[in-house]
């Protein structure tokens, strides 16, 4: 209990320090965990499972909102091909420099350095999908593909992973095929199962029974199976209300994930001194590489830009793979730790790139060539908005509500905008005059103004930043139309009116407004 209540504790402290210095908690848990292994915590009973089963509703969840059809885009499996054949090389590369000057050792060759290469070729998926989710992107053009860049990595991993412990999936494997016809059960189940912690509950029994159970007892690995039975659910209306309910019991379970990568951590000077090295030299060449294999595919400048900072860092499957190697004699103990603190330190960096992925996106993205349009994929090219003179942006509950009643009042020619391939989809098929677009993609926002037809602007985003980003866009773009924005809290709406917003609407004072405008007129009868 003692260990449990002080790992709690530094978690909590660290993560609290973290977020005053404007930074993502898990940069607090990462240290917190390294912290504990440095003091000599070991990891309470039960957190190893418990950081399992965090990787494993990630999983799940990235599978409920996955387009799988988005693998099939040369952006992504080209990207993600030829991204880890390079990364390979020059990670063998760089490793045996490091051993030609003396500061490792390579017992096996050029095996050892292919291996080594390989490990780190990977991206983090959990960290990636935790920055995605936390920025509401995880449905755009760049975090769909990045996703997808992620599970082909995975798969690859998986294939690596089986074929080096020796002994092929069992022929039941084949028997998974069955899932098929049985998610159309579940999926009917699931529209009778509601809300609150039964569909919590439910939706754990589905990456846990059908997900990582089945997948992990015929010799497959057990997360991939959870992605599996997620991806069969991903079509069904209430998918994205299930990763919603499982939002927050994920989240607390992957804090013991990334306080595991700092606990399981015992290294020398020298081993520090050797992983903050590989990070300095490898995740800046990952990053300028993912960049420039996007443009070569068709992504915008900056679309690349912003799929290569949130996919520059190593993953946890570098560890999986470090320690493969460890078990089949290719690699020592030494370098399964030199990776382990690698990932460690990538995961911050990646972390600290990303608080500020927009505005240093940009900035990369202004020192790449220009492009030729007519070369840039139809998903990518910025959006033409001469025809409306009024845009929302962000087509959620508040941005579908008030997109109808602008509607029906009529005398507005009225433009939605929403990141989310699949809600721009099903709107569309509603009827709405929606596009896919970006709120921090300043060509779209440089688009309004050279348009000069839009007068006003509605901000209706769920995340304030978010918001707060568009507005600075909008500035920066030259905007000098009419600028209105939703908020959550009192102190948002304050944050909005300094930054010269000129009609803010705080959703919960409003919504209890309206209730008591409704009740009053009965009471007085």
């Amino acid at each position: 209990m003692t260990d449990l209540v002080v790992t709690l504790l530094a978690a909590v402290s660290f993560g609290i320090i973290a977020h005053a210095v404007r930074v993502p908690p898990l940069v607090g848990f990462l240290a917190a965990g390294f912290v504990l292994g440095a003091a000599g915590v070991a990891p309470f009973s039960g957190l190893p499972e418990l950081a399992d089963l965090g990787v494993t509703l990630l999983l799940f969840t990235i599978g409920l909102k996955f387009d799988i059809r988005t693998m099939l885009r040369p952006e992504a499996y080209g990207t993600a091909l030829i991204h880890m054949v390079l990364s390979v090389l020059v990670g063998a590369g760089t490793v045996g420099l490091f051993v030609v000057v003396g500061g490792a050792s390579a017992e096996g060759g050029w095996q050892t350095l292919a291996l080594v290469g390989f490990a780190l070729s990977f991206s983090s998926t959990v960290l990636c999908v935790k920055v995605l989710e936390e920025r509401s992107d995880d449905g755009s053009l760049y975090g769909q593909t990045a996703i997808a860049i992620l599970v082909i990595q995975d798969l690859a991993a998986v294939v690596f992973i089986t074929a080096s412990n020796g002994s092929p999936p069992s022929p039941w494997a084949f028997a998974l095929v069955l899932l098929v016809p049985a998610a159309w059960v579940l999926r009917k189940i699931l529209e009778h199962v509601g809300r609150g912690e039964l569909l919590i509950l439910f939706g754990v029994a589905l990456a846990l029974g059908p997900g990582y159970y089945l997948f992990d007892s015929v010799g497959i690995k057990g997360d991939l199976g959870a992605l599996v039975v997620g991806l069969l659910f991903a079509s069904h209306p209430r998918a994205v209300v299930l990763a919603k309910s499982l939002f927050g019991v994920k989240e607390l379970f992957l804090v013991g994930f990334f306080l595991m990568i700092g606990m399981q951590a015992d290294p020398t000077w020298s081993d520090l001194g050797l992983a903050v090295l590989l990070v300095a030299l490898l995740v800046p060449i990952t990053i300028a590489g993912f960049g420039l294999l996007g443009r070569i595919f068709g992504l915008r400048n900056r679309t690349a830009m912003r799929l290569a900072l949130v996919l520059g860092n190593f993953s946890e499957f570098s560890i999986i793979v470090s320690a493969v190697g460890v078990s089949s004699g290719l690699l020592t103990e030494r370098w399964l730790t030199i990776v382990a603190i690698a990932v460690a330190v990538s995961m911050v960096t990646s972390t600290l790139l990303n608080a500020r992925g927009p505005h240093l996106a940009g900035r990369l993205a202004a020192r790449l060539p220009e492009q030729d349009s007519r070369r840039i994929r139809p998903a990518d090219r910025p959006i033409d908005t001469s025809h409306s003179d009024l845009v929302i942006l962000g087509m959620g509950r508040v941005g579908r509500a008030t997109y109808r009643r602008l509607r029906e009042t009529g005398g507005h020619r009225v433009l939605g905008v929403d990141n989310d391939h699949a809600v721009v989809t099903r709107l569309r098929e509603e009827g709405y005059d929606v596009v896919e677009g970006d709120a921090t993609d300043l060509d779209f926002w440089q688009r309004i103004t050279a348009g000069g037809f839009v007068e006003t602007v509605i901000l209706a985003m769920p995340i304030h930043d978010s918001n707060v980003f568009a507005l600075e866009e909008l500035r920066a773009a030259g905007f000098t139309g009419r600028v209105a924005a939703v908020a959550q809290h009192q102190d948002q709406v304050q944050h909005l009116q300094d930054e010269g917003v000129e009609a803010v609407f705080n959703l919960y004072a409003g919504a209890g407004f309206a209730l008591a405008d409704l009740v009053a007129p009965q009471h007085e009868k």
